[in-house]
């Protein structure tokens, strides 16, 4: 049977105390529902649909790339079933209905496969959890193991609020008879809300086999409703993700303080010092070490590369070799060849940076092309904005440029050119030639400190 995914995305969230929905919020890098598309829907699901109401074209415009989905509004928060009740026309009779909701991040696919596989013999299945602390959750109700119904605590008598298996909300179900039992619901509990979970009541009622699959941890099947909620499951995933790169090979010296918030490829004997955070696509070679605090996005660094401490690489590609920090900053468009060396408290953006070549410290150098084994002084500036455009900084091969140099563009230093500390260049330095834009040093004789007059 196909399976068609129901998204329960509609809740304002107004514990969050945020203008974005959510199911908006960010874990890992990503939203919540994106990650409830990646990791649930999408490898089970032949169609999705989700069901939005507050900040609903906030919603659709964050997946405004992603045409397949199906978007159903709830104008009216009456509850789960009657949120669900929208979406349920647009779905084949003979579909398995699997019922996700788009603040439960990260639920093990592995259950969500068992739950269609009950529901495609006919059963309706649901998606349980034993709480440490149950409070709030509505509460399994079994007879002789077998699951007969679900109150939810607001409504639970003393003996049922004891139980500590609860419900998640998540189910599957054919799709046929789930929406007979949707069309059945009622709204007579202290909510006044349509109950998706007393469609299990109705199930049981009819004879109809219910199975019950337990989550292995609560945090699988945590909701996020707040800020805390919301760091706990931050936490968790990267503790899960950790746990897999450390299974994979990747050295953290500390996988407690580590945080991914987007992909990660890595070769061979790569180490990884606390506090880093790798953000979008990171690609690491063989033998690639990461400094303590370091922020690494959308980067390539190549084989046997070394990242010193509080450096921050974005947009950046490397190449076999090269050195980078302490306290350095690779902007968008940095390029560096082999063997490059860039130092402390150096910033380079929209550079290629030639085999070999080195700003070992306190420099800028943007918009700018360096050739092979050039030599670049501290202090020095590539002027390369007027106000209104970039200009563009050539540096040939094997020149050096003094400390304390500003090299107005657009300009040129030759191969081999050395230019003198201290210069201001606005033309072009000759191959081979020294050039310095130096003022005369001059001596007074008779010139003599200044002391202080007494009083």
């Amino acid at each position: 049977m196909a399976v068609e995914s129901v998204i329960l995305a509609a809740g304002q969230g107004t514990r969050m105390k945020s203008a974005r929905p959510k199911v908006l919020q960010s874990l890992g890098g990503r939203s919540l529902l994106a990650h409830v598309l990646d990791n649930q829907a999408r490898p089970v699901s032949q169609q999705i649909h989700v069901v939005v109401g507050h900040g609903g074209d906030q919603v659709r415009a964050a997946f405004a790339q992603e045409p397949a989905l199906h978007w159903v509004d709830q104008a009216e928060q009456l509850g789960t079933g009657h949120a669900l009740a929208q979406a349920l026309p647009a779905i084949d009779d003979e579909a398995v209905v699997l019922v996700l909701y788009g603040d439960v991040p990260l639920v093990n696919p592995a259950d969500l496969q068992a739950l269609c596989e009950c529901a495609a013999d006919g059963q309706l299945a649901v998606l349980t959890v034993l709480a440490a602390d149950p409070s709030g959750y509505g509460r399994i109700l079994r007879r002789d193991e077998a699951v007969v119904g679900i109150v939810e605590h607001k409504d639970a008598s003393a003996a049922q609020l004891a139980i500590d298996e609860i419900n998640t909300g998540l189910l599957a179900a054919p799709a046929a008879r789930l929406k007979h039992w949707v069309a059945q619901l009622g709204n007579d509990n202290s909510q006044g809300e349509y109950y998706l979970t007393d469609c299990v009541a109705l199930a049981a009622a009819q004879g109809v086999p219910i199975r019950a699959i337990r989550a292995a941890a609560e945090l699988e099947v945590a909701g996020v409703n707040d800020r805390r909620q919301l760091a706990a499951l931050e936490r968790a995933l990267q503790s899960r993700q950790a746990a897999g790169l450390m299974r994979d090979g990747l050295q953290l010296l500390d996988p407690a303080r580590f945080d991914l918030r987007g992909e990660l490829t890595f070769g061979r004997d790569c180490c990884i010092d606390v506090n880093a955070v790798l953000e979008g696509r990171v690609e690491l070679g063989d033998e690639v070490s990461i400094g303590a605090h370091c922020l690494l996005r959308n980067v390539r660094i190549a084989n046997g590369c070394r990242i010193e401490a509080h450096s921050v690489l974005d947009g950046a590609e490397l190449g076999p070799g090269c050195q980078v920090g302490p306290f350095a900053r690779l902007r968008p468009g940095t390029r560096l060849a082999g063997g490059a060396k860039v130092g402390n408290f150096v910033e380079i953006k929209n550079t290629q940076v030639g085999q070999g070549s080195k700003i070992s410290h306190l420099s800028y150098v943007g918009d700018a092309q360096i050739g092979v084994d050039v030599n670049i002084g501290a202090g020095t500036i590539t002027c390369n904005y007027d106000g209104v455009n970039k200009h563009l900084t050539r540096i040939d091969d094997g020149a050096f440029i003094g400390s304390n140099t500003a090299l107005v563009a657009p300009v040129t230093v030759g191969a081999n050119a050395t230019i003198g500390a201290g210069s201001v260049i606005t033309k072009p330095a000759p191959p081979g030639k020294l050039s310095l834009t130096r003022a005369r040093q001059s001596c007074v004789d008779a010139w003599r400190r200044p002391s202080k007059k007494e009083s």
